[in-house]
């Protein structure tokens, strides 16, 4: 019987839909294993070969857990709100949803056709009003809670109103929005319901506020950081530039050290971590206040060096600060506004990176030093970014290396500080314990020293104080986008009212156009019926809006990272309908034991979700305050590109062994036109697209080599290569392994469709032992301890890699058991079943088939993993090197178990050593037991 593959597993992938083997239950006397992937977005293109090496690893591990005796959940769903089904809506006028529906389904396909034992039962699709509805209710819950600094937790937004009724805000610490006036409880309860309202919304976790976003016109939407590369949009590299817009806001910043901390309780990889931790960018240091000259305000900076302060000769701000166009002088406008205009066309990453572009522009207004109370000169510079501590920095140019540039630059006062220190050319950025001088109460203080006594003397003077700050900033959370989560708010008088849970899901309106509106406003202005009646409680036309009884609603939808930051709470219980996740199945399930995903997400999902969790925690919804116990990042696997070469100024190509000394420039053309041997199928790249159709190709002896490069597999860059056309030649069981096959699991490998084959043949090779012609093999007979031996140590060595995740070093281990059970001829039942049992969670629909023709009826899904036994593998003789005068002769086989005398005796009675002795008796029989012999004559 040959390995028809193709027949096996559809065999098999019709069996699992239809039995339900993967359904996971939620209460089980088997201990729980929740194993998850980060689910994918539903795009046009579908899978390519590099998209499922994670949910390979992740269903290896899955598989193993099954047959280790866990009750395993191992979910599927997609993250299905998109820019990319969004902008096709607006090229073509079709709904995202039937675009979306569309790729779900080839998705879904692909997926089924790899062999993945997902519970498909607790599928969710995050653009579902089922699904949506509950992510609505969190948002609403974080609308309703304010974070109390005191208990360092997130706590309803009632407590504060009692707080404030009882005695005002004056006693209240809370992460909270900058310069709220105090109030007494007399005030607050004198205050009309709007004022109340209006005052709250500084203190909601979510909240409104006038923020400065990364705008992209030709997306017309607000662009989060992690969703901008190289100062273009992630998606379609259009340009990104700064723009203050009225947004929905949620304050991560207040979960920033909690962020900070809860890294080091995880089982995820340091260098994840450290991205999170830089990303967090927690700094100790000192809040210090400079009055503004002619002006009530206060210029507020951070410093992680306040010891410096005397060292302060100006003051720059971020181009968008506040106060800019309240403080710049009639004469510096001009200059002042052109210069703003040009950093805003830059990211903030192009900012920070121009360090030999020095630029920037004086205000003509002066602060006031604390101190000395002398004038230091304000000015704007690009380097400063609004999104960092407040926007400002105090210059001191003798001890930073970029102020020192700035300030030669512009000719500014360089004040030395340090003692015996020259800045003739460069700035001294140590923290070495020099002494100060030129620094008043601080001369001769080293550095530790003068840090307190600073901040002591700031304090004193009402000019600062001891601080922490962090890096992280409030996370907008408005999108100007048709497909997403519409936001749970109406608007009364310009103030966010919030629906009631049992309203939800608000859905997506009809709308003719998914564009901006003419005006500028977001795609939901399209919508005709888009306004809330508050008497019957349910969504109606915008003409009946009167602002007493009907409002309009929010125009804007929530970002893409809403529906992901907690489907994996949902997939613990998603068909429940009466809430986000019933507590028996939260209280079993409890967290995820392993995570799965791309480490492109530290600073976006990975720390959105952490942020959810924590704030869900703290509420009470749930038991843990981390999801995800340990969490691995696979690596890519790497496209083989395929170049050809044109001569520049013509539309001739040159075969790249011809190009040497040519000025050519590199096209990337489709990998299915370029064969093993790298020659080029002219005809068909002429077919692909008009610019090839009228060229001319240079060849060398009679073909066209194209060149190869190794780079990330995308659609763009042609390389793409199909999962289904594997699964057709060779099978979906020899793609899971050689995926597997290719290297270890969190490093980059370039992918080699010619290095299959192997892989395939090991399959064919091992369905073999089991299989002569047509005839069933397998015997009953005892195997041979030499068989034993080769399997035992198989069991030792998958079973010890996959629990450290080797996957790679598993797949040669059965090379290698195969290959030498192939030698014995070994068909002995003993052997066989437990070999097709280890193989299983990686070439299931293959191990299925071969577990079933031994005679069983159930699925080989939950038998349990063979165990290692010490015995088959302890050695219990030794092939002795006999030497004479330390030089060896000959081999002799003996048991371990014979002592030195008798062993002396065997060896001095075996013929090869009398012929070496030629009757001559030996002076001297050495014995080292399990080593050597070594005869001296």
């Amino acid at each position: 019987m040959i390995y028809d593959f193709q027949k096996i597993e559809k065999k098999w992938q019709n069996f699992w839909s239809v039995q339900q083997t993967f359904k996971a239950e939620n209460q089980s006397d088997k201990p729980k294993y929740y194993v998850l992937d980060m689910f994918p977005y539903p795009s046009g293109a579908g899978l390519h070969v590099g998209h499922p090496l994670g949910y390979i690893a992740s269903d290896i591990v899955a598989r193993f857990k099954r047959h280790k005796g866990f009750n395993v959940l191992h979910p599927q769903g997609y993250d299905s709100f998109g820019l990319p089904a969004e902008q096709y809506a607006m090229q073509t006028g079709q709904h995202p949803a039937k675009t979306t529906a569309t790729n779900i389904k080839r998705y879904r396909k692909q997926l089924d056709r790899m062999g993945f034992s997902f519970d498909w039962s607790r599928e969710v699709q995050t653009s579902s009003p089922d699904y949506y509805r509950w992510t609505q209710w969190i948002f609403l819950l974080l609308f309703d809670s304010y974070y109390c600094l005191d208990d360092d937790k997130a706590k309803p937004i009632s407590k504060l109103i009692a707080s404030f009724e009882a005695e005002g805000n004056i006693n209240i610490k809370a992460n909270c929005d900058n310069n709220i006036p105090e109030f007494g409880a007399d005030e607050w309860n004198a205050m009309g319901a709007l004022e109340k309202e209006e005052v709250l919304l500084k203190y909601r976790l979510t909240y409104l506020s006038d923020t400065e976003v990364n705008w992209c016109p030709a997306l017309g939407t607000v662009l989060a950081n992690d969703e901008i590369i190289n100062g273009v949009s992630e998606r379609g590299g259009h340009p990104v530039t700064k723009k203050k817009m009225r947004q929905w806001s949620m304050r991560i910043g207040a979960y920033a050290n909690r962020l900070l901390e809860g890294l080091n309780t995880l089982d995820w990889s340091d260098s994840l971590k450290e991205v999170q931790r830089n990303w967090i960018g927690k700094s100790i240091g000192a809040s210090v206040y400079f009055d503004v000259k002619g002006h009530q305000d206060r210029l507020e900076v951070f410093t992680t060096r306040p010891d410096t302060i005397f060292g302060v000769t100006f003051m720059t701000l971020a181009p968008e600060h506040e106060l800019v166009q309240k403080i710049t002088t009639a004469e510096q406008r001009g200059a002042v506004e052109n210069y703003i205009l040009e950093a805003a066309k830059k990211s903030d990453r192009e900012r920070q990176s121009e360090v030999k572009n020095i630029s920037g522009v004086f205000t003509g207004a002066y602060a006031i030093h604390p101190f000395t109370k002398e004038k230091v000169q304000i000015w704007i510079g690009e380097y400063v970014l609004a999104g960092y501590g407040t926007g400002a920095v105090m210059a001191v140019p003798c001890g930073d290396q970029r102020d020192y540039d700035f300030a030669k630059h512009f000719d500014i006062p360089i004040i030395n500080i340090f003692d015996q220190i020259d800045i003739s050319e460069a700035a001294y950025t140590e923290k070495a314990s020099v002494g100060l001088i030129n620094s008043d109460f601080l001369n001769g203080l080293s550095y530790k020293k003068a840090v307190k006594r600073s901040i002591y003397a700031l304090e004193e003077l009402n000019a600062g104080k001891g601080t922490v700050n962090f890096r992280l900033r409030d996370a907008v959370f408005s999108r100007q986008r048709y497909w997403g989560e519409p936001i749970p708010i109406y608007f009364k008088s310009g103030i966010p009212f919030p629906l009631k849970a049992e309203h939800l899901p608000l859905k997506l309106p009809k709308v003719e156009k998914y564009l901006p509106t003419e005006d500028g406003k977001p795609p939901l202005g399209n919508a005709k019926d888009w306004a809330w009646n508050t008497v019957l409680e349910k969504v109606v036309s915008l003409d009946e809006i009167d602002n007493e009884t009907i409002f309009p609603l929010e125009l804007n939808t929530m970002p893409g990272w809403a529906g992901s930051s907690w489907y994996f709470i949902r997939y613990m219980d998603a068909q429940n309908e009466e809430s986000f996740v019933g507590n028996r199945a939260l209280n079993y399930w409890q967290d995820v034991d392993l995570y799965l995903g791309g480490g492109e997400h530290a600073t976006g999902h990975l720390l959105y979700s952490r942020f959810w969790q924590k704030f869900l925690y703290d509420r009470g919804y749930l038991p843990v305050e981390e999801y995800a116990k340990k969490l691995i990042n696979q690596g890519m696997i790497l496209g083989n590109s395929a170049f050809i070469y044109r001569k520049k100024g013509t539309q001739d190509f040159i075969s790249k062994g011809l190009i040497k000394g040519q000025k050519v420039e590199p096209i990337h053309v489709d990998v299915s036109f370029v064969n093993l041997n790298n020659e080029l199928d002219i005809e068909k790249v002429k077919a692909w697209q008009k610019d090839f159709e009228h060229s001319n190709f240079i060849l060398e002896e009679g073909k066209y080599i194209v060149g190869r490069e190794v780079e990330k597999m995308s659609k763009s860059k042609y390389n793409v290569v199909n999962p289904d056309e594997i699964c057709e030649t060779y099978g979906a069981d020899t793609l899971r392994m050689y995926e597997m096959f290719l290297g270890p699991l969190e490093q980059d490998k370039p992918w080699n469709t010619a290095g299959i084959s192997g892989v395939h043949n090991f399959l064919k090779k091992t369905w073999r032992l089991f299989y002569d012609q047509e005839k069933l093999i397998v015997d009953n007979n005892k195997p041979s301890p030499e068989a034993y031996k080769i399997l035992h140590q198989t069991i030792k060595k998958v079973t010890d890699d996959i629990e450290r995740y080797s996957f790679n070093t598993c797949i040669s281990t059965f090379m290698i058991c195969v290959n030498e059970l192939s030698a014995l001829k070994c068909s002995n039942r003993e052997i066989l079943a437990p070999l097709i049992v280890l193989l299983s969670p990686f070439a299931p629909h293959f191990s299925e088939e071969l577990w079933s023709v031994l005679g069983h009826s159930k699925s080989i899904e939950f038998e349990p993993f063979p165990l290692f036994d010490p015995y088959h593998v302890t050695e219990t003789t030794k092939d002795y090197p006999v030497s004479f005068n330390g030089k060896m002769r000959f081999t002799l086989k003996l048991s371990l178990s014979l002592s030195i005398d008798e062993i002396k005796e065997i060896v001095i009675n075996e013929e090869r050593t009398q012929n070496q002795l030629q009757g001559n008796p030996p002076k001297k029989i050495i014995v080292v037991p399990g080593k050597i012999i070594n005869i001296v004559i």
